[in-house]
């Protein structure tokens, strides 16, 4: 079976995150996602569903918020 990774890079994406990570739940192994600072309760959401949520100081760089992952 392949075993597929979500690496989600989030800034205060509390209306949509428990959508689209409902959406996706049953088809991944694992859920990382990498906050770039959000204000809002996106946080709190993303850690319903999986425990490696990464705090990252936006650098203005999306290559440098996906290698974190």
């Amino acid at each position: 079976m392949i075993k597929v990774s979500l690496c989600m890079i989030v800034k205060n994406e509390e209306e949509v995150m428990r959508q689209c990570l409902d959406s996706v739940k049953d088809l991944c192994e694992e859920i990382i996602i990498v906050d770039t600072g959000s204000t809002d309760k996106t946080k709190e959401i993303a850690r319903e569903y999986t425990d490696k949520v990464i705090d990252f100081k936006w650098i203005d760089d999306f290559s440098a918020a996906r290698n974190i992952a």
